[in-house]
Formats: C-alpha cells, structure tokens, sequence
C-alpha cells in the first residue's frame, strides 16, 4: 500500500524524506511465546517529534541508518509518540512500541530479539496509513471522545506517554536500587527488620535529590518524585533563566527547587548545589546529555556517600576516581526502559494532566513541505518549544477544545 509519510534514508543529500512510501502488512509478535500476529491497519492522528528523531537525521546524514531499517528496506518511517485512529475497531489508541521474540522486549538478552515502530526494524507513525500488532494499542481512557473527535487538548497529552512511562521505569528502579543498596546500613539505623527497613532506605534515597538538566525526562521525573514522596527535596539544575516558561512549568508541577547555572566553573556550582540541598546528594540524576554531569557528581562531590547515580542521558562518557567511588559507595544505574503496565500506567495518569501546556503545533503542510527545514529552524532549534507535535489526520481532532 502506498502512503503519504516521512522515512529517513542514508542520503547526504535527501536524509529525511516527505512523500509516497510503501507500508507493509508484517507479522510481529508481543512478547516470546505469543504468536506472530498480521498488523492491524490504522490511522495516525497525531505524532510528536523526539530526540530520537533529531539524531536519526543526524545517522541518516552520515549512511549509519542501516542496522534500524526493517527487514527488506533501506528506509525507516520514523515516529514512536503519537494516537492513532483504528477503524476496524472504532476507537483510538495509543501504540505500544517495542515487542519482539523476548520475554519483557524492553529488557532484552542477547539471545532474544526485539523492534521498535518507528525507531529500530519496524515502521512508525508519520504516515498516513500504517500497521501495528492488534496486541500493541493500548486503548485511551473513556470518556475523552465526542462525535468521533478527540479533543486537541487531550490529543496534545498523548504524545508523552512513552517518555513517561521511562520515567515511571526509572522512579521503580531507582527505588529497587536504593532500597537494596541501602538497606543493611538502615536496619542497623533505625533497629528493624529487612523489611521495614528496605522501605525506609527507599524513600530516604530521594531525600536529597539532583535532576541535572530540564528537558522533557528531567521534568517527568521530577513530578513523579515529588508526587510518592512528600519529604523528598529535589533540585534541577539547568541553564535557563528561572523565569523561562520551561523552568515555571516544572515548578509548578512538582514541589522542586531551581538553581539556575550561571557559574564560572564546575568546582562553584557544586558547591552552590550542595549548598541548596543543604548537603550531598543522595541521588544524581543525569538527563542534561553533556559530560558535566559525571564531573559534577564525582569529581566535585555533589553526589554523597551511598549515593545513587542515574545515567539518562544519550551520549555522555561517565568517569570516576576509583578511591571514593569505591569508599563512599557510590551505585550508578542506566536503562532507558519501560513495561507494557508503564504505559498504561502513563496514559492514564497524562489525560487528567496539563502537559498539553508545552505542546506547540507544527502544520502538517509547513512540516511536508520541507522536513529538513522544519528539523533544523522549527523542531529543534535553539528557540523550540519543549514539545513540538503535528496533527496528522485533522478529521479526527476537535481544535476548539
């Protein structure tokens, strides 16, 4: 079937693509054990634009794409945030998007495999027709669409579930970590048993806590901490001037304090974020994707004895003295993961936020019409918006509510 959508290539010239492609009807499977299924056809609404998308421009650029094209192909339809329309079922859905001959596709082995729609060996959702595993559409919450339409408030929440639920993996592992990592030194503490005692040291490994850098995941991440735990102090540590509507929305949002960088030198701002911890860290998390994060917290010693580091970030190089990492104790964790059950999760804690707030529209016509341009000087450029989405298939979305 052919389709209007965009597809990256390895092209130095023509890297990202707008115009007719060809989708195919593929058998995949959910999870190990379950049968390979045809893909149902559907009919994406609306799609937001990731990182991820960004830095396959930049692969696709220098011919690198090829280990992420489907089988048979030497193009990858990007998209993996978005709502599609399933006319077969009448309703919407959100798309699940990694499955795979595994047991949990997003802790794979080595010996299993996996895919993602629109990111690795499967198609995604810029297009105007596509197919997914009919086990692979969560459905939305009741009660959102009216006449057929889904309200453009609620269309602009769904873009986010797959970055929250990473973050809703990553407040579970940070909380299985700390707990295992300290509950030994907390039973002794405070005279209990294992039990009590590995609740304890997973609520206190939040007590003093960075998020460095204040994109998207850093905000997630600190709403949802400040949400579990009451008693927890967290701080985010970014560039942005205090009054910037990124750095007031995350606020607003969480209880989170704001130290913005203006420093001379890394040696003054750890010090100036220890001082407004009023202490060390007990967590570090990284999602600003520079190398002054792994400086910070070690070599400056914002992160604290027993301290948990979470890696976040794509690209950085993390290095550390072996002496005080190994006497203070220090656990670094990394995994860019998430469940089935975290995105159902994320759906239905999205809808009755306001995370349509950051969400600004590019017109599908502007986006067609020169991609790469859009990329470059709209989606992600120096002045972007926080979250910039596209409404593809306009039949399916009120714009007035």
């Amino acid at each position: 079937m052919i389709v209007k959508g965009t597809y990256f290539q390895n092209d130095a010239e023509k890297p990202l693509v707008y115009g007719d492609v060809e989708i195919k009807n593929v058998k995949r499977q959910r999870l190990k054990g379950e049968p390979l299924k045809d893909g149902v056809l559907c009919e994406p609404v609306m799609v937001g634009f990731c990182g991820t998308d960004n830095e396959f421009l930049n692969m696709s650029y220098k011919g690198e794409m090829g280990p992420k094209f489907p089988e048979g192909e030497k193009r990858l339809i990007n998209g993996h945030e978005g709502i599609v329309w399933v006319p077969s079922e009448n309703r919407f859905a959100i798309v699940l998007i990694r499955g795979g001959n595994s047991v949990d596709p997003t802790r794979y082995t080595e010996d299993e495999t996996y895919f993602e729609y629109g990111c690795d060996k499967a198609d995604g959702l810029f297009a105007d027709k596509q197919y997914f595993n009919p086990d692979m559409l969560l459905p939305i919450p009741d009660g959102f669409v009216k006449d057929g339409k889904l309200p453009l408030s609620f269309a602009k929440k769904m873009v986010f579930p797959d970055p929250y639920a990473c973050m809703l993996f990553q407040l579970e592992r940070m909380e299985d970590m700390g707990s295992a990592h300290n509950f030994r030194r907390t039973m002794r503490e405070h005279k209990c048993d294992e039990a009590k005692a590995r609740e304890i040291a997973k609520e206190e490994i939040f007590d003093r806590t960075v998020i460095f850098g204040l994109g998207t995941t850093g905000m997630f991440i600190g709403d949802l901490i400040s949400k579990k735990y009451k008693n927890a102090k967290i701080l985010f540590v970014a560039r942005s001037p205090r009054e910037s509507k990124k750095v007031q929305f995350s606020l607003k949002n969480s209880r989170a304090e704001y130290l913005q960088n203006t420093y001379e030198t890394e040696e003054e701002l750890a010090k100036a974020i220890v001082g407004k911890l009023g202490g060390r860290a007990t967590t570090f998390i990284g999602v600003s994707g520079s190398n002054v994060e792994h400086r910070v917290a070690f070599e400056h010693k914002v992160l604290g004895c027993n301290g948990l580091y979470n890696s976040f970030s794509l690209g950085p190089k993390i290095s550390f003295d072996t002496m005080p990492f190994g006497f203070e104790n220090h656990l670094i964790i990394a995994s860019i993961n998430f469940r089935q059950d975290h995105m159902e999760e994320a759906i239905k804690l999205l809808s009755t936020s306001n995370y349509d707030e950051i969400v600004e529209l590019i017109d599908r016509d502007e986006f067609g019409a020169d991609p790469i341009k859009a990329y470059k000087e709209k989606i992600y450029s120096k002045n972007a918006p926080m979250k910039t989405a596209v409404i593809w298939n306009k039949n399916y979305i009120d714009c007035e509510a």
